[in-house]
């Protein structure tokens, strides 16, 4: 099949690897140069969206927020400029539910279809090709790209509608962003308690406490490993729009906005583009205390 995709960062370019590996003629279009090591596998560079979209029939967006994909969709030389009738066109970034519904329809309105199809995972995800994608869209258009989805990811599931993927999404960032925050506390308590972080964590691991988080992010903590798989300031436009769409629901999510105004405080210590685990640091500068091993 002839497949595009389009934003080839940390997590769009091993995404995008693995449709080559599962036999696809792969044309990738990023805001700078295609990876050279995409290239030297088959993939066919092109210069904008709009030439992506003329030679594939199904296209996948990776990139950071929602202003990104509306260019990448409406912009000059943008996805609604080519040839886009019968084709599909499948957002895995993060971005706005109530945007992506707008972009949806106007996407059908040229006679294309249209899935949000936002992933978690992070990076080792990507590589290792086991990322959970949450899709919003019709059943139809979900069986015809769940072969390709399934190439990149193992647990794929049709949430409902548009924009319900991307919904999803945010309720996995508020838990995973809670989490974080839960395994940082334990972690800085029991350091500044004088008990070895690292034995707590591995206790912790065999019990009713343990978490994905606690192994992955909590080990991250303890070994100052804060080279980012998900960076903090991607995190903080997340639970932006769990908590704009939390003022539009008319909600409160308390534990949400504290969160982030503690990744704001990593943020007003440089670590914006530092591992969404280094969010622990926050707690550290105001318990006066660094965890370590």
């Amino acid at each position: 099949m002839k497949v595009g995709f389009i934003g080839l960062g940390i997590m769009g370019a091993p995404m995008a690897e693995k449709l080559i590996e599962g036999g696809h003629q792969l044309y990738a279009n990023t805001l700078h140069e295609v990876p050279a090591e995409l290239v030297q596998r088959g993939a066919i560079a092109c210069r904008h969206p709009q030439q992506v979209v003329d030679e594939a029939e199904i296209i996948f967006i990776m990139v950071p927020d929602t202003p990104q994909v509306e260019e990448v969709l409406f912009g000059d030389n943008g996805c609604a400029a080519g040839k886009l009738a019968g084709k599909v066109l499948v957002d895995m970034s993060s971005i706005s539910p109530l945007e992506t519904k707008r972009f949806a329809e106007r996407i059908n309105q040229l006679g294309a279809a249209y899935l949000d199809a936002p992933v978690s995972g992070g990076e080792v995800g990507a590589k290792q090709g086991t990322l959970t994608i949450m899709v919003g869209g019709d059943e139809a258009t979900f069986e015809r790209v769940k072969p390709l989805l399934m190439l990149m990811g193992k647990n794929i599931t049709l949430i409902g509608g548009n924009g319900d993927g991307q919904t999803c999404k945010v309720a996995n960032q508020i838990i995973v962003a809670l989490t974080i925050e839960a395994v940082s506390e334990a972690l800085v308590f029991a350091s500044r308690a004088g008990a070895d972080p690292a034995r707590v964590r591995e206790a912790l691991m065999g019990g009713f406490a343990s978490s994905r988080i606690l192994e992955v992010h909590g080990e991250r903590m303890i070994k100052r490993a804060f080279a980012p798989g998900f960076r903090i300031s991607l995190h903080q436009k997340d639970l932006n729009l769990a908590l704009q769409g939390a003022k539009a629901l008319s909600l409160s999510l308390p534990n949400t906005a504290t969160c982030q105004e503690l990744f704001n405080v990593c943020a007003a210590n440089g670590a914006s583009d530092l591992d969404h685990s280094a969010l622990v640091q926050a707690l550290e500068i105001m318990g006066n205390h660094k965890v370590s091993g």
